[in-house]
């Protein structure tokens, strides 16, 4: 099992798809603030509150010198029609296998109507200029969410 990580280490690496065929790289945004944010799945409740209060939050989250990214296991086809669909103007990226979200510690059991499955744990990391992870909040309430991240790279 991956160690626990905290503020202060360095965030793990990845290289993953977006869509449009891109590959976007946490150390390609080395000199940036990175708001890494994971969730289940596209286009369902509780993903769209958080990834549209992201969007309605984008041009401050720019103007404060940080780039979001949100990661999941869908394709990058259904985060191309997430993102259109809900004018999100940030990448998605797709974990369909699950590693960058098992190195964040994310890909978690989970439970539902009695049964167990592994899913992601909704959870943000906030990756400072340089690749230390300043702040991580994990089992994310998605309502209001943004706001509380916004807030957190003032601080950096």
């Amino acid at each position: 099992m991956a160690k626990e990580l905290a503020a202060g280490m360095k965030a793990p690496a990845f290289a993953l798809a977006a869509a449009g065929g891109a590959t976007v790289t946490l150390a390609d945004l080395a000199k940036s603030a990175v708001v890494v944010y994971f969730y289940p799945k596209d286009d369902t409740p509780g993903c769209t509150v958080e990834a549209c209060e992201f969007g309605k939050s984008h041009k401050a989250f720019v103007k404060g010198g940080a780039v979001v990214l949100g990661i999941s296991p869908d394709g990058v086809e259904s985060h191309a029609r997430f993102a259109e669909k809900f004018g999100l103007p940030f990448t998605l990226l797709s974990d369909p296998e699950h590693a960058t979200a098992e190195a964040y510690g994310v890909w978690v059991k989970k439970s539902m109507y009695g049964k167990e499955y592994m899913g992601i744990e909704r959870s943000t990391f906030l990756v400072a200029p340089g690749g230390a992870i300043a702040r991580i909040w994990r089992k994310v309430k998605a309502e209001g969410h943004a706001a509380e991240v916004l807030a957190a790279i003032g601080e950096l």
